[in-house]
């Protein structure tokens, strides 16, 4: 009697393990693409599962890979650094909100070379990345950092290796500053580069600048500043030499009007005033509008929601750009308006 009862207390036991994590793992969330944001949403993701106890597994798998991944709904969502079109997002079936802003800064491993101790412009940048300018002391560049000791090596080119929203946003800058550069390679979150070692992600550019002497390289500003990486000045269209800043990214994106563009595809880069970094941009999550699973969907939207509440202070100090109050206010309205379970209910 005594075996009957301890193997039935058993199989309870285990039964309502199995029921506990079922319902654990049917709360998880999966997200995956944009590297520039991994740094924000890895922070957002423990802080929302200390809260809560439900966790996001987000991949960094660029936001080319991210867009695939949602396309073909193999995630609950996808995070791009490059907007969709409102024709692209209308024929997917899909939506997108901004989640949050940052800079992309420029990087090399140079002796003797002290970070942001370097000025560059973006019509010299692109014609190194179009592989026009091959030395660290070419004349255009001693002319702009004078008294710089600027060695005569070979110029090695680091540049994205995957379709990523960071490479999209870097020569989107390039294509604005120089007619060549927007010829010969364009703007794309994948391009056919002139010159060049590729890295994947901003994790892999990291690794390869580091790793190779005399050379130059984009990431995301957390990246750069976790890795004690050696960033650069750059020069902004007002024509002022700026050291990226969380300040200046919030001034390049007080232009940006959220409300009157659709799909809010804002772009943030080469934008006027005098404290504007000019490589600045958001990262757009991207969701389906008919949720096939409305648990997820609703989890998704109450984790971004949670972020915007209570993140902002982790954003600033990983020098993020926080989306703003009015603006989160239009992405709360878009969730009501756009995403929607398999009877058509809205979700949010």
């Amino acid at each position: 009697m005594r075996l009957k009862q301890l193997i039935s207390s058993l199989v309870v036991g285990v039964s309502a393990v199995m029921a506990f994590s079922s319902a654990a793992s049917a709360a998880d969330m999966t997200g995956a693409g944009s590297s520039f944001m991994y740094p924000i949403a890895a922070k957002w993701a423990d802080m929302y599962k200390g809260a809560t106890g439900n966790v996001l597994n987000y991949q960094s798998v660029g936001s080319g890979a991210g867009i695939k991944q949602i396309k073909a709904k193999t995630v609950d969502f996808g995070a791009s650094d490059k907007p969709l079109s409102a024709a692209e997002l209308d024929a997917e079936g899909l939506m997108q909100f901004p989640a949050i802003m940052g800079g992309v800064v420029t990087v090399v491993n140079l002796d003797g070379i002290t970070p942001g101790q370097m000025k560059l412009t973006g019509p010299l940048v692109a014609d190194i990345y179009l592989g026009k300018i091959t030395k660290w002391n070419d004349a255009a560049i001693a002319a702009l950092n004078p008294g710089v000791k600027l060695p005569a090596e070979e110029i090695t080119v680091v540049h994205r290796a995957d379709g990523s929203g960071t490479t999209f946003l870097f020569t989107d800058f390039l294509s604005k500053t120089s007619p060549e550069f927007k010829t010969k390679i364009g703007a794309d979150a994948a391009v056919k580069w002139a010159v060049g070692v590729g890295g994947k992600g901003n994790e892999g550019v990291a690794a390869n600048v580091q790793r190779i002497k005399g050379s130059i390289g984009y990431v995301e500003w957390a990246f750069a500043k976790k890795n004690k990486m050696s960033h650069t000045q750059l020069k902004n269209k007002d024509g002022n030499f700026l050291q990226p800043d969380d300040e200046f990214f919030k001034a390049a994106a007080a232009n940006a009007d959220w409300a009157k563009t659709p799909g809010f595809a804002v772009v943030l880069t080469d934008q006027p005033g005098k404290n504007a970094w000019p490589i600045t941009g958001a990262t757009f999550v991207l969701m389906h509008k008919a949720q096939a699973d409305a648990a997820k969907g609703k989890e998704v939207v109450k984790f971004f929601d949670w972020a915007f509440k209570n993140g902002a202070a982790a954003a600033t100090d990983l020098d993020y750009v926080p989306m703003p109050p009015t603006v989160v206010k239009l992405i709360q309205d878009s969730w009501k308006a756009n995403l929607k379970d398999a009877s058509g209910k809205a979700i949010y």
